[in-house]
């Protein structure tokens, strides 16, 4: 599994011209993640990696289509105990998950 974008936002490549380039990033690193091998969704509002994936592409596509996600709906996938959260800390990339979350939380600084 790569996870190349994923380290790119971690590293803060490339620079992002606008908070909405950030926010596809964060959620494509997302994605990587959620799609790493072995993961245990047990805890995570998900059944598995195919809901998540299909929650995070959908909100993907609607960014990239130039629609902005309900702020409420966005946010509590990297909240505290959020589904994001929980997974990763279940399956051993929670220090990765919380540098997302600060990326996310910066981009959502800039865009609500």
């Amino acid at each position: 599994m790569k996870t190349d974008i994923t380290k790119q936002l971690i590293q803060g490549l490339p620079q992002h011209s606008s908070p909405r380039e950030l926010l596809i990033q964060v959620l494509e690193a997302s994605i990587e993640l959620v799609s790493l091998p072995d993961n245990d969704f047990s805890w995570s509002s998900w059944a598995d990696e195919d809901a998540a994936k299909t929650e995070l592409e959908l909100l993907l596509d609607s960014l990239r289509a130039g629609a902005l996600p309900d702020k409420l709906h966005i946010a509590v996938l990297f909240a505290p105990t959020g589904p994001l959260q929980e997974l990763s800390l279940s399956s051993g990339w929670a220090d990765t998950f919380l540098k997302v979350a600060d990326k996310f939380d910066e981009a959502e600084a800039r865009l609500w």
